[in-house]
């Protein structure tokens, strides 16, 4: 592919699109103020005054840290397609990518085709390769959120004798994903050649309404992106290592919960912060930008229903968790991306 060939996934930020993020930050907003009304923001408010900002603190390192081992994870799968990229390089990289997940519809959606186009630009690596190592590099960072949520569950089910029913359909949301995603992943890659016509199939009533895609062009995509997955799974050692930066990484993910409660001075359960974490995550895949809303709504639910906290207190540790773990990110993978399109 040439470096002026523009690569599937290019082009995707527009004025509509633009438009409906900010129609969705607009909305998330005020469903989340509309939500501390009932909870009732002046008592919420005294409490995060009451903060201990060491807490806070920590709380911020631990998601900026945790950002920078999981682009450790991207490192190493590229090293397996031979993409030679400087570490510190990759992780401004990494960080424009994750301000793109968070900031668009659907969660964990947006990022992909344009960190992939991005790293096309910036490296020898082809779109196809970029997109192989970036969906890999997902795949891997996803196997923490279950394993460790299926112990956060377990916990639940020793310690609690009857779960809520909000608790219920949640835990059973995430059993579903995490048997079905892992089998759905290994499905498709087993039956790739079907899965390969099936999307030719799909793209054929496209071609025929334009000339500038081909279905000989889509399936010369699909054969490369098929060749680098290939030679990515071909090397196991470098995927344990890869999995041992995700593991670490989702330490570091959730420990902000932890000492937001901490900084609160209600303290959680490292076993009940397993199950949260990974719950509010699902939470998230919805049509508002970075699951904003959702997450606050469910989180504050949960842990009313799980513990002794009050809604106000629930609301605190939720406020700052969010704080440290989204908009945070957000603004440092804001810096992250003017500088990746200054460089660009």
């Amino acid at each position: 592919m040439s470096r002026d060939e523009t690569p599937v996934g290019a082009g995707w930020i527009d004025r509509s699109a633009a438009a409906k993020t900010i129609a969705g930050f607009a909305l998330a907003l005020l469903l989340v103020y509309l939500l501390g009304v009932v909870v009732g923001w002046d008592r919420t408010i005294d409490r995060l005054r009451a903060a201990e900002t060491r807490w806070i603190l920590a709380g911020a390192a631990s998601s900026l840290i945790g950002l920078v081992v999981w682009g450790k994870t991207w490192h190493v799968v590229l090293g397996t397609i031979g993409i030679d990229v400087p570490y510190r390089r990759l992780v401004v990289t990494f960080l424009s990518a994750t301000f793109a997940n968070y900031v668009t519809p659907m969660g964990q959606a947006g990022g992909e085709p344009f960190i992939a186009y991005v790293l096309a630009r910036d490296t020898e690596a082809t779109y196809e390769q970029s997109l192989a190592s970036v969906v890999t590099s997902d795949l891997i960072r996803a196997l923490p959120f279950f394993t460790v949520g299926g112990v956060g569950l377990g916990y639940l089910l020793v310690t609690t004798a009857t779960l809520p029913d909000a608790v219920r359909s949640m835990a059973a949301v995430l059993m579903v994903l995490a048997v079905g995603v892992p089998f759905l992943a290994a499905t498709i890659w087993r039956f790739r050649d079907r899965a390969q016509a099936a999307v030719v199939r799909l793209a054929s009533p496209i071609t025929r309404r334009t000339n500038r895609v081909s279905i000989e062009a889509v399936q010369a995509r699909l054969d490369r992106l098929v060749v680098a997955i290939e030679r990515i799974a071909g090397s196991p050692r470098a995927l344990v290592v890869a999995v041992g930066y995700a593991y670490v990484g989702w330490v570091l993910f959730a420990l902000p919960l932890y000492f937001a409660a901490l900084a609160v001075g209600t303290p959680l359960s490292l076993l009940l912060v397993c199950f949260l974490v990974p719950v509010t995550v699902i939470a998230g895949s919805t049509p508002l930008p970075g699951g904003l809303a959702a997450i606050e709504g469910t989180l504050v639910a949960l842990v009313t229903a799980l513990t002794a906290f009050s809604t106000t207190d629930a609301l605190a540790v939720t406020t700052l968790y969010r704080l440290v773990s989204y908009w945070l990110v957000v603004a440092v993978g804001g810096v992250a991306t003017l500088w990746v399109i200054r460089r660009n």
